[in-house]
């Protein structure tokens, strides 16, 4: 799209482009070169928002084998009868939210359910906690009450600052539960803290969008580790008692 210049309009007459005082169009006074600045400002604006989601994809691609790791690990727990919990805060809070309904519900092909909880869904509980132990607790509390032993716990954070998720990742430790960190740029408390990071460099906005992708990778991961789990578990998949 060509702009309009001051001395020429839109049907190309110098004498249209003036105004009546014979002055150039400017921006708020001609309607026409104010929809054209407004697109070109748009379009770079998309342009460079794609340009940097672009470049996060590529150094996302090199996390691709910690995914599939992860989604074995978590296949022979879940198996097992362990359960998953997820736990973040604003955005990161329905990231981790649409993690445990993937494997409560399903990504794709039917099966069992499985056990994970989204800590940060139950208001109840969470407001209660934070009411009588303050807000650092809200998590770290929940994973006292469902975590066990060789169960695993995913946060999710754009900064891996969040004093909520470094409480909950030192209350895993305690009790033995594996903990995982999903986070923007190391160095950060939380992978430092956490046995395992899956850390993005770049911008929270961006890291945030590819959190949802790992979610996707990871239980895609999760499914394709199932056949082979209920070989080895020698049991139907998703039969395995709860702990």
């Amino acid at each position: 799209m060509t702009l309009l210049s001051g001395n020429e309009s839109r049907s190309g007459s110098a004498d249209d482009a003036d105004g009546h005082d014979g002055k150039p169009a400017v921006l708020g006074v001609d309607p026409a070169v104010d929809r054209q600045l407004d697109t070109v400002w748009r379009r770079s604006t998309v342009d460079a928002k794609l340009d940097r989601l672009a470049e996060a994809v590529e150094l996302f691609r090199a996390e691709a084998p910690r995914l599939a790791r992860w989604g074995e690990h978590l296949a022979e727990v879940l198996v097992a009868g362990g359960r998953l919990l997820v736990a973040g805060n604003g955005g990161s809070a329905a990231e981790a939210q649409h993690l445990s309904a993937e494997l409560v519900g399903k990504l794709r092909d039917d099966r069992p359910a499985y056990s994970a909880i989204a800590l940060s869904a139950e208001t109840s509980s969470l407001t209660a906690i934070g009411n009588d132990y303050g807000y650092e607790h809200v998590f770290a509390r929940q994973v006292q009450a469902h975590g066990r032993p060789g169960d695993v716990l995913v946060l999710i954070s754009t900064s891996g600052r969040s004093k909520n998720l470094l409480a909950a990742a030192a209350a895993a430790r305690e009790l033995d539960i594996t903990s995982w960190a999903m986070t923007g740029p190391l160095p950060n408390p939380l992978g430092m803290c956490c046995d395992d990071v899956l850390a993005i460099p770049c911008d929270s906005q961006t890291a945030q969008e590819l959190h949802l992708v790992a979610v996707h990778v990871l239980c895609e991961q999760i499914e394709a580790a199932l056949p082979a789990t209920e070989i080895r578990a020698g049991r139907r998949i998703g039969r395995g008692a709860r702990r």
